[in-house]
């Protein structure tokens, strides 16, 4: 940007800042939010940063934010750190909601939960130690979402010995004397008991004011915000900054604890307040969806009136027992969701717009962006989802739009600010041929979406090879992106099956490879090729079609599909006639999801595929259940915890799969066998607790003999 077009962009910034200034001081009427305002004026301040001679004497201008960054010592916890989803509106709770209903009644099939019309004291749900779930209601203990920075506290005999920050949930910082500053965290609790807490620290408004006051004395840079100056003062290597910041903390959840956790939520935040733990007091037990709606709109008045930040609710199943037996998907708790407020908005602004393709060869417009800092990380990309959507939006290259990060990786553009348009600005419009092979686009009926109807386009096939030699498909070690890339550019493989027939003097020309790794290549693809049936499925990358969905179909190919399928070429056989009414009466597969496998059987490519990998080698495993090894564990259900040496996570979560049993991501009274490694986390505690048969490595290799 020249010097012209900075001062017209600064002109214009002003003149929509002041604007928008005097509707919210003066006419009480404002028109958008303060964090949009504030992205508006980050913009200027930069501009003016850049070209100080056009800053005027009348300008908005008034600060800069800033971040300070430290390094620790790397801890491991104990016990996973996991981050609950979100959901942004009571839609997405209600659909939340119906999912784990669905969910509860399938993993405790004789449940009777529901939600309760009457309101009843939650310690009444569970009357005995026997835990019978089937008088319990599914009722909910819901908790202010803190904004700060969440802590992991480690006591041994009721003495504090070490504080660490969630880092990336397995591995922290170990921040234990900048904590022990913190008043409301006792070095020594009211109980000798040992154990992992979790909570959140936090800053006080009036703090932030009081600190950023003495450091624009001091010329420094300013924080942002409350949960940037408490982030701030845990990750200062002098303890003494973190003291004068006079930080907060609250603690709501155990980890793990040598005495028996209590049987619901609140209880759980009752315990820890007898521990002598700071707790948030505003926890609220509602029976129904309507109460959880009711406290969220009631906190979105009350949130700004709070000494501490506050972005949200945290809802979770009040049962353990529920929690339990609900447990974990990879990413998040199944029995709890973030029920946030409007997303953190920016502006930036529009620099172009391009297309992406994806695996289903959906076209999807994406703009680059001016980076700008959103939801606490730098973006420079946002969707703009379909044609329709730019449409309704009206966004033109060269727009200063509003940006929304509501959880997502890639954020979303959500407004568009008019007034700023200077005249230059140019329209987008979806191309009419695929940008990548050139071929025809066009939209399917009842979808937004624009797709490429080539289904040999090199994007396409590329992110569908990605997807097949991932570790949860074949697995092959070694074809990566740029790997399938240059083979599928230099016309070695056109589509998944092509890997197959590679040879190690079509890899040694390469670049890239030399003759060990094109040995190394080779190997790895010839061990792929026996393959288990589940894991086959993933790959090919069928529509609607998951991890747990090959899962699903692989155990009821006898059971529900009533085929016999003993390799590959069987498959190619009998898949193709069965009909969408089958695929659909197999427990836990949707509609779509079915449709999807109906069609991809039943399309002549795709079998051609199939047939072509057969001729090549691949040998697909299917999980027999009726040989007489795999009767000893049918229905056996095991959780894993520690570090295993004889195998990893994933092999012996296969190999329980092969002799019949099921895997859960968390331990209940149903557990049948707890697997435990090295440095084993909370649930190995909690086996201890319920009585669960925990078994070594040699003991499960007896086991599956």
């Amino acid at each position: 940007m020249d010097k012209k077009e900075a001062q017209n962009r600064i002109k214009k910034l002003s003149k929509e800042i002041d604007r928008l200034r005097y509707r919210y001081h003066v006419l009480d009427d404002p028109e958008i939010s303060d964090e949009v305002y504030d992205s508006l004026m980050q913009e200027l301040v930069g501009l003016e940063k850049c070209f100080p001679e056009l800053k005027t004497v009348d300008s908005p201008s008034q600060r800069v934010g800033g971040r300070p960054l430290e390094k620790f010592e790397k801890v491991k916890h104990a016990t996973r750190q996991w981050s609950f989803n979100d959901a942004f509106s009571l839609e997405g709770m209600k659909k939340w909601e119906e999912k784990v209903k669905k969910l509860a009644s399938k993993l405790i099939p004789n449940s009777k939960l529901q939600i309760s019309n009457k309101s009843q004291n939650s310690n009444d749900k569970i009357k005995n130690t026997k835990h019978n779930i089937q008088d319990t209601n599914l009722d909910y203990c819901c908790e202010l979402k803190i904004d700060g920075l969440k802590i992991i506290l480690t006591y041994v005999d009721g003495i504090l010995i070490q504080g660490a920050t969630r880092g990336d949930g397995v591995i922290g910082e170990k921040v234990t004397k900048n904590l022990k500053t913190i008043g409301s965290i006792p070095l020594r609790l009211n109980k000798k008991i040992s154990g992992t807490f979790v909570g959140e620290c936090w800053l006080s408004k009036k703090e932030l004011i009081r600190i950023n006051q003495e450091r624009k004395k001091k010329g420094e840079a300013q924080f942002a915000n409350t949960r940037n100056a408490a982030a701030g003062a845990i990750r200062q290597l002098d303890p003494k900054i973190a003291a004068s910041r006079k930080l907060d903390a609250f603690i709501y959840d155990i980890d793990e604890i040598n005495i028996p956790i209590p049987k619901n939520q609140n209880e759980e935040l009752k315990l820890l307040e007898r521990l002598g733990f700071k707790v948030n007091k505003h926890f609220r037990v509602c029976e129904k969806m309507e109460e959880i709606e009711k406290m969220y709109q009631e906190w979105i008045g009350k949130k700004d009136k709070q000494i501490y930040g506050i972005d949200g609710i945290v809802v979770k199943i009040n049962s353990r027992i529920i929690q339990d037996a609900l447990g974990y998907t990879g990413k998040a708790p199944r029995w709890g969701i973030a029920y946030k407020f409007p997303a953190e908005k920016v502006t930036t602004v529009v620099e172009d717009i391009f297309v992406q393709i994806g695996r289903t060869g959906a076209l999807t417009p994406v703009a680059h962006l001016r980076p700008v800092l959103v939801a606490g990380s730098t973006v420079s990309r946002a969707t703009l989802h379909n044609e329709d959507e730019i449409e309704r939006l009206d966004v033109k290259i060269g727009d200063t739009v509003v940006i929304q990060k509501a959880g997502d990786v890639i954020p979303e553009v959500i407004e568009v600010m008019k007034n700023l348009r200077s005249g230059k600005e140019k329209k987008f419009k979806m191309p009419k041929n695929c940008p990548i092979c050139d071929g025809k686009v066009a939209r399917k009926n009842g979808e937004a979406a624009t797709y490429c109807l080539n289904p040999k386009c090199f994007a396409v096939e590329k992110e569908n090879i990605i997807h097949f030699v991932s570790k949860k498909g074949f697995n092959i070690d070694g074809l990566g992106e740029r790997i399938v890339e240059q083979l599928m550019i230099d016309g070695l493989i056109s589509n998944s099956a092509d890997i197959f027939q590679l040879k190690k003097g079509d890899l040694e020309p390469l670049e890239r490879f030399a003759e060990k790794s094109a040995d190394n290549l080779i190997g790895a693809i010839e061990k792929s090729k026996k393959i288990d049936f589940a894991k086959f499925i993933f790959a090919l990358g069928i529509r609607h079609t998951g991890e747990e969905t090959a899962v699903l179909v692989e155990k009821n190919i006898k059971k529900v599909l009533k085929l016999d399928i003993k390799n590959l070429a069987d498959m190619l056989d009998k898949f193709s006639k069965v009909n969408l009414e089958l695929w659909q009466s197999i427990p836990g597969i949707g509609p779509k999801s079915a449709e999807s496998l109906k069609d991809w059987f039943n399309d002549e490519d795709n079998l051609n595929l199939l047939k072509k990998m057969k001729d090549f080698g691949v040998d697909v495993k299917l999980n027999d259940d009726s040989k007489k090894g795999n009767q000893k564990l049918e229905n056996k259900t095991f959780v894993l915890t520690g570090e295993l040496k004889g195998f990893t996570r994933d092999e012996a979560k296969d190999i329980i799969r092969r002799v019949g049993g099921e895997i859960s991501s968390s331990v209940s009274r149903k557990t049948n066998f707890v697997l435990a490694g090295a440095n084993p986390g909370s649930k190995y505690n909690k086996a201890v607790e319920l009585g669960v048969k925990i078994i070594d490595e040699d003991k499960f290799r007896d086991l599956i003999k």
